[in-house]
């Protein structure tokens, strides 16, 4: 069986949960016995995390020539030679650095576009990726990483005789930046091109809920394969420093609840126990993220704590096995309900428990690994208890990292992704 992944990129400046779940994919689906798979980018180039995993090089409906047709209308029908001009791999990596390939003002008609199977601008690219794909050998299932290019599945179909999955998996953090009535607009698009799809694919019970809440698909097409990662790619942790930290791993932004952590450390902090506590952040950022971020340190240095936070520049390799070495716990507090969150895999696979609200799909995931702490309601007051409670009780704090890292390798390793991934494939 042949697999076509199309993928789309942000840039890949930052921890992204999406870009990561696309990169596992990969990878799982190409580990799976009798299968074949080809990674193809949308938008952007790959970054180095991608390129590595065997992504292809070209880059189809690249993100420059997109927006350009979308904004100068009379350049609609551009010839071929400007568009491959436009989408250089120099300039596609100059527009990946933007702030404005993580944000939705700006694009929310090219995002309705790409969501719309019948608009018509996007035929002749369409066309030439459907011959790209039957050039490397024609695929048995075409794979779309997010429901945001759903459009897709009509225009390939009217070309190819081929199956189509769609992933599914937070865009409604997307579609919620927009304004009405683009927002109403993306969702009851979503649900009419959802009749083009054989099978989506959900990483949680919570997040097929919610899809078929606001697409009213009767989800008899929604499989349920939750996430795993590669656990040879996790070392052990060794803590290599004396004095407690809690660490943040993810996009250091205001909608993964940053703030929140920030103000339960130096809650913390104060506290004549937590003296020589650490904050430890990776997860990189955007230009967007800044004046947040800066924010944040401004808070940390009227407490003259800025000394005992701890910034990792890379969020892959050396640096992130730093970071988990370093840490006792991990808290993402985000503010949207999530529909996975890879980060508490790795750190459960590192054997470091989570603090985490009780929200979107956290509790399905700690009810399968156990290897943390909810709290509810979603407050800064009950972080800093949960947090306290747990780092002051060292047994229960190593017995909920080895139950959760247990928990990963038995039920959310690379081998049942790649199982789960095959089935839905076979399935339709």
């Amino acid at each position: 069986m042949k697999i076509a992944f199309l993928v789309t990129g942000s840039g890949g400046s930052f921890y992204c949960s999406n870009c990561y779940r696309d990169m596992l994919y990969f990878r799982a689906v190409k580990m799976a016995q009798g299968v074949t798979a080809s990674a193809i980018p949308l938008y952007l180039p790959p970054e180095k995390i991608y390129s590595e995993s065997g992504f292809d090089p070209n880059v189809f409906f690249g993100a420059i020539s997109l927006y350009i047709r979308e904004k100068v209308h009379f350049l609609e029908q551009m010839p071929s030679f400007m568009d491959k001009l436009l989408d250089s791999p120099p300039l596609l990596k100059i527009a990946a650095k933007r702030a404005g390939t993580t944000r939705t003002e700006g694009l929310e008609d090219i995002t309705l576009n790409m969501i719309n199977g019948s608009h018509t601008s996007r035929e002749k690219e369409v066309e030439r990726l459907v011959k790209y794909l039957v050039s490397i050998g024609k695929p048995d299932v075409i794979h779309l990483s997010n429901a945001l290019i759903i459009g897709l599945a009509r225009q390939i179909k009217k070309l190819l005789n081929v199956k189509i999955v769609c992933s599914l998996q937070n865009e409604d953090d997307w579609i919620n930046e927009m304004a009405e009535p683009f927002q109403s607009q993306a969702w009851k698009m979503i649900a009419d091109e959802s009749v083009n799809i054989d099978g989506f694919i959900s990483p949680s019970r919570y997040y097929k809920d919610f899809f078929i809440g606001k697409t009213g698909v009767s989800g008899k097409n929604i499989f349920i394969v939750p996430s795993g990662i590669d656990l040879l790619a996790v070392s052990e942790t060794k803590k290599t420093n004396a004095e407690p930290a809690i660490g943040f791993f993810s996009r250091v932004s205001y909608h993964n609840g940053f703030d929140k952590l920030a103000d339960a450390f130096i809650i913390l902090k104060k506290m004549e126990e937590f003296r020589e506590i650490k904050l430890h952040v990776c997860g990189g950022y955007t230009s967007d993220d800044k004046p947040f971020i800066k924010e944040q340190i401004k808070k940390f240095r009227e407490n003259e704590f800025n000394s005992s936070i701890k910034i990792y520049p890379e969020f892959i390799g050396n640096s992130k096995q730093d970071f988990l070495n370093s840490i006792d716990v991990l808290s993402v507090p985000v503010r949207k309900y999530d529909a996975y969150g890879l980060y508490i895999l790795e750190s459960n696979a590192a054997g470091i428990p989570v603090v985490l609200p009780a929200t979107g799909a956290f509790p399905e995931i700690l009810e399968m690994t156990g290897g943390g702490v909810l709290y509810s309601p979603d407050s800064v007051d009950e972080l800093v208890l949960n947090l306290k409670s747990l780092l002051s009780d060292k047994t229960k704090l190593k017995e909920l990292g080895i139950l959760g890292k247990n928990a990963v390798n038995e039920k959310l390793s690379f081998e049942m992704m790649s199982a789960g991934l095959k089935h839905v494939y076979e399935t339709i």
